[in-house]
């Protein structure tokens, strides 16, 4: 029978380590959107995470080197602290899944407004940051993406941004990223873009 790191640990490592890794989860994302002028979401990003829903069942499997959401879902085949999560917090890709039998596909990604996929690529960073620590690289959120690229239902415009801000990060560094994803947000209304209206592709970008 496996066992998974939770189970070493005493509940106060667990509580610590938790309320650690979500406060320096939420300081690292409040310093990409405040550069971004992002400020309200990054004061209320995540709060939902502080919810019983999500908090007890985080603490309880806490391992610290990963989101204690992937062991309720190996242990449980779904998590209920994501399921609650996804939908209350609109930077995740997942709260813009709709569904339709009038559609190619029956499940489809809605168009994200840009200043929350702004907050999403926040959060791809923050969460590299917070979870790999003095090991963290640039290409790290890019790398995280691309194991599950494949099967991800997004917006083809919204996933063409996204792409775009995590190869920049990757390639020439934050700065770029956040300075490219500044200039989108002051000449971009929330849904007024598209992949050709910036100059992108809908085909992957690699």
């Amino acid at each position: 029978m496996k066992t998974y790191a939770y189970q070493t640990k005493s509940f106060s490592q667990r509580l610590s380590g938790h309320l650690r890794t979500v406060l320096t989860h939420k300081k690292y994302v409040a310093e990409g959107c405040f550069r971004l002028g992002l400020y309200r979401q990054g004061i209320l990003h995540d709060l939902s995470k502080f919810s019983p829903a999500e908090f007890i069942s985080s603490v309880r499997y806490y391992e610290g080197y990963r989101s204690p959401n992937a062991v309720e879902r190996e242990l449980f085949g779904c998590s209920r602290a994501w399921l609650h999560h996804k939908g209350r917090n609109r930077h995740h890709f997942e709260y813009w899944i709709d569904f339709s039998a009038m559609t190619p596909e029956t499940a489809f990604g809605c168009k994200m407004p840009l200043r929350y996929v702004a907050e999403m690529v926040c959060d791809r960073r923050a969460a590299c940051k917070a979870y790999h620590g003095e090991d963290y690289t640039q290409a790290d959120a890019w790398n995280y993406y691309v194991r599950t690229r494949s099967r991800v239902i997004m917006h083809p415009d919204t996933r063409a941004v996204l792409e775009k801000a995590l190869i920049l990060m990757r390639d020439e560094g934050e700065a770029a990223s956040f300075a490219w994803l500044r200039s989108l947000l002051k000449k971009t209304k929330d849904l007024d873009y598209t992949a050709e209206s910036l100059g992108l592709s809908h085909e992957p970008l690699e």
